[in-house]
């Protein structure tokens, strides 16, 4: 295994077309299940901190469920104000039925 990544979760425990919050390393992390493929970035949005987890998620699209704030899961770019400063996004790959997040 490659140094830097860390199992976070089974990929079973991840619906499609969903999110769930893990804690890696100390730090919050939203993984995203887009149609089998996975994508992790920092569970809080950079407008005010709620939970990335708790929004909604259509396509790479998720949106913030305080105000609105829209980030590409892919990339952590914003797509829709109120946010301007993107989320962090961190490699992932799959291992077994293991899902690793690279911190």
């Amino acid at each position: 295994m490659a140094e830097g990544f860390i199992a976070a979760i089974k990929t079973a425990d991840v619906p499609v077309n969903g999110m769930v919050a893990v804690n890696v390393n100390g730090s919050r992390v939203t993984v995203a299940n887009v149609q089998g493929v996975y994508y992790a970035f920092d569970d809080e949005c950079t407008h005010e901190q709620c939970s990335l987890a708790e929004g909604d998620l259509a396509g790479t699209t998720v949106t913030c469920m305080c105000h609105g704030a829209e980030f590409d899961v892919r990339s952590g770019q914003v797509l829709a104000p109120p946010a301007v400063v993107p989320v962090r996004v961190y490699r992932t790959r799959v291992e077994g039925d293991a899902l690793h997040i690279e911190i």
